[in-house]
């Protein structure tokens, strides 16, 4: 087991966390044109081996923009809770998902991190071992990321409540749909059917081809699959502290938003992430971000440690930053 840091969770006294949101506004725009311009490019270009290329590059620009939508679900992309959350939507389209169930669901992953419903690392002895092995490796080879959209059009067509019966089986799955209210579906069906329009807007405007289309999203998919679990493997079974800061390279870092800083953000949940490098105590250990991500293949492992308790709901306005505000 990767090793734990058990300091005190750091707190900053008189810190002016403000939201950088010149900076975001910046990032949003050429994280957004950037996407739409390799997709473009890819659907253009005469070689399957260009377009490849282009697939590549795509898939570490939607890293940045899942950073982006990320601070927009905590409510940090920028002040004004409008602007914030129409910029959320706008990241969440490219994604392509609704802003409304991913921000539900990362909220909702801050509240349960390291309980049983999100214990997908580790298995009891009583739980199906090659479930668990299944739906471990799905993780790791990209098959995390069809569940954002094809989770939205689901979403769409049924009341929440009708969902729960036939998730019974899947405790992590079960939890999540019991999140959902019926306002939340009705604007994850808004936001979905807006989505599709722009999408079918976008695919004429750039004549788009669906199989080049479907490649940078497979790379895309694949490599924020991967990663979504690499901060939690085998850490701490606590809500809080059950993360880690990792190392890695600055290039890295820097399309991650600062994200593998990942024990902060779930400490200190309401700080943007141009501050989270701060909030360490003085020689916490950060561990090697190739070494955490390897440690992921060799597969869940056995367990009798008991769960930590959920965080109540209501904790969930503790995660949106105090600078943002209602237009």
């Amino acid at each position: 087991m990767i090793a734990e840091n058990r300091s005190p969770s750091p707190q900053i006294e008189n810190a002016d966390h403000k939201i950088p949101w010149r900076l975001n506004l910046l990032l949003s725009a050429a994280v957004s044109l950037a996407a739409l311009g390799l997709l473009w490019f890819a659907s253009h270009v005469e070689s399957w081996f260009a377009a490849g290329a282009a697939a590549v590059v795509f898939s570490f620009v939607m890293l940045t923009n899942y950073a982006l939508l990320h601070e927009a679900e905590h409510g940090m992309l920028f002040s004004r809770s409008f602007w914030n959350d129409a910029a959320g939507r706008r990241h969440a389209l490219l994604f392509p998902s609704s802003f409304t169930l991913m921000r539900t669901t990362h909220l909702g992953h801050h509240r349960r991190n390291r309980t049983d419903t999100e214990m997908f690392d580790l298995y009891y002895q009583s739980d199906r071992r090659w479930l668990k092995f299944v739906q471990w490796y799905g993780i790791l080879l990209g098959m995390f990321w069809p569940t954002a959209p094809v989770g939205a059009v689901v979403m769409s067509l049924r009341p929440p409540e009708r969902f729960e019966p036939l998730f019974t089986w899947a405790r992590t799955t079960g939890r999540w749909i019991a999140d959902f209210q019926r306002r939340q579906v009705t604007a994850i069906r808004l936001e979905t059917l807006a989505g599709i329009g722009v999408w079918i807007a976008l695919w004429h405007l750039l004549d788009l081809d669906p199989w080049r289309v479907l490649l940078c999203y497979a790379c895309a998919g694949f490599n924020w699959s991967t990663r979504q679990y690499v901060e939690h493997a085998f850490t701490r079974r606590n809500v809080l502290d059950g993360a880690l800061n990792l190392k890695c390279a600055r290039w890295h870092g820097r399309l991650l938003l600062n994200q593998e800083w990942h024990l902060n953000h779930h400490r200190r949940p309401n700080v943007p992430w141009t501050y989270l490098p701060e909030l360490s105590v003085p020689e916490e250990p950060r561990h090697p971000y190739w070494r955490a991500y390897l440690s992921l293949w060799r597969g869940p492992r056995l367990t009798d440690e008991p769960p930590p308790a959920a965080l109540e709901p209501r904790a969930a306005a503790a995660f949106k930053s105090a600078d943002s505000s209602a237009t």
